[in-house]
């Protein structure tokens, strides 16, 4: 799941991502309203977490540009003002959530799991294909011969091949979903995972293939 966080402090931003990072979230990190809007433009994002108080645009004049151009994605409005009156006109504007700082990295992590299964992103706790099945609350692959819990981008392209099986995801598709579209990382790491989640597959007795279409993506079939 990838998240889009824009907060102007640096060392909250910091230790943020690192959390949300270590929870098998993909974050694009920027630190005013105006670069947010742009991030917004040009990725795919599953959820906004918005600080309130940021330079050159704020949190609500972020959040009701979304809105105004028809973009629905859930967003959590972050803030140190605690007044009725602002956190009204937050949700008033299309905000999913509100959270006064300071706040505890739990609660985040539980309103950003509350948001995200509202709009129906993840309204399934368990995908099946073939003989496996993938839990989207523990990571656990499981097959007939046994189980493996994925570390985050194995469970992340994993979910991605079997939200949409038999569908070619381009390899493209899977740096900007799961690395992020300015990421420094090479089209090679794409391989890597691809290659460790196929020996976790075979290992377990699946008779679920990760298929390649050379120089284009992959996809998930059953074997024959």
């Amino acid at each position: 799941m990838r998240l889009l966080y824009a907060e102007d402090e640096k060392s909250l931003a910091r230790a943020v991502s690192t959390i949300l990072t270590r929870n098998n979230y993909a974050v694009d990190t920027v630190s005013d309203g105006e670069s947010a809007l742009e991030w917004l433009e040009t990725g795919n994002y599953d959820g906004v977490i918005l600080d309130v108080m940021m330079p050159k645009k704020d949190g609500f004049e972020v959040l009701k540009a979304m809105r105004a151009r028809g973009d629905r994605t859930p967003v959590l409005l972050l803030t140190a003002r605690s007044e009725i009156d602002d956190r009204v006109a937050g949700l008033d504007l299309g905000a999913n959530d509100y959270l006064t700082k300071p706040f505890d990295m739990k609660e985040l992590l539980a309103r950003i799991r509350a948001m995200t299964r509202v709009q129906g992103l993840q309204t399934d706790k368990t995908l099946s294909f073939g003989n496996v099945t993938l839990d989207c609350s523990s990571y656990d692959l499981r097959g007939p011969g046994g189980s493996h819990k994925l570390a985050g981008k194995e469970y992340q392209m994993l979910e991605m091949l079997m939200r949409n099986p038999r569908t070619l995801v381009s390899t493209e598709a899977f740096m900007d979903r799961i690395w992020g579209y300015d990421s420094e990382a090479e089209l090679n790491s794409v391989w890597v995972y691809i290659s460790t989640l196929r020996k976790k597959l075979k290992s377990i007795d699946a008779n679920v293939e990760i298929r390649a279409q050379r120089g284009v993506g992959y996809y998930l079939e059953v074997s024959a």
